[in-house]
């Protein structure tokens, strides 16, 4: 009995600690970033980060993304503090973009072209405030083609309630754990990525394929 028992603290050691290294953090992923002084950010919370980050990283002229937290009331916020929904803290993202290959009017496309904006604190099955739909703005006028767009969106009816997306200043962003990082990729098998992160693309990909990249 205790040999199996052995046995399978072995295994499980074994796949934590590949699982970690399979994973890339968010400094490694900055610092992969050839010709980061030419790009500019934006931040934007849309459900589970895994599925945001896979979607806006095949989007052309999107050079990285970085899963976090943004919008809360606690510095330094872990992954088990935020599921709790009292920090306020949201899934977020950092996307980092060449403004000569895209500009922010389209990033806003891809943002309400890829979930649900009409949900309050909620993303599918996801419910809570981690998981509301947020623009981070930075500036003035990113404030203004925001608020324009979701004016455009609900006087064209292209949801069938009315879009209930935050519209709040950037204030700060903290990096998520480092297996957050990539998770899709890193985890094609995963249940949650099987059942709604990899669907969830798939539409987006349908639905706007002269943003994507080109496949290797």
């Amino acid at each position: 009995m205790k040999k199996i028992q052995y046995l399978f603290l072995f295994t499980l050691l074994a796949i934590t600690l590949s699982c970690i290294s399979s994973s890339e953090s968010p400094k490694e992923k900055t610092e992969s970033i050839t010709n980061k002084e030419e790009l500019k950010t934006a931040y934007f919370a849309s459900g589970c980060f895994w599925c945001v980050e896979a979607i806006f990283e095949n989007v052309k002229g999107v050079e990285e993304v970085i899963s976090g937290y943004s919008g809360g009331i606690k510095k330094n916020p872990t992954y088990r503090e935020i599921c709790t929904g009292t920090l306020r803290h949201a899934e977020s993202v950092l996307v980092y973009y060449n403004p000569k290959v895209i500009n922010y009017k389209t990033l806003l496309k891809v943002f309400f072209g890829s979930h649900d904006p009409t949900t309050v604190n909620r993303q599918g099955n996801d419910a809570g405030p981690q998981y509301r739909s947020i623009v981070f703005y930075q500036t003035e006028e990113e404030k203004i083609m925001c608020e324009d767009y979701i004016k455009e969106l609900d006087e064209l009816k292209m949801f069938t309630s009315k879009i209930v997306t935050e519209v709040v200043p950037f204030d700060i962003f903290y990096p998520a754990e480092d297996y957050h990082q990539n998770y899709e990729k890193n985890h094609p098998n995963d249940s949650y990525v099987k059942a709604i992160s990899i669907p969830r693309l798939l539409r987006f990909e349908d639905k706007f394929p002269e943003l994507l990249k080109q496949k290797h």
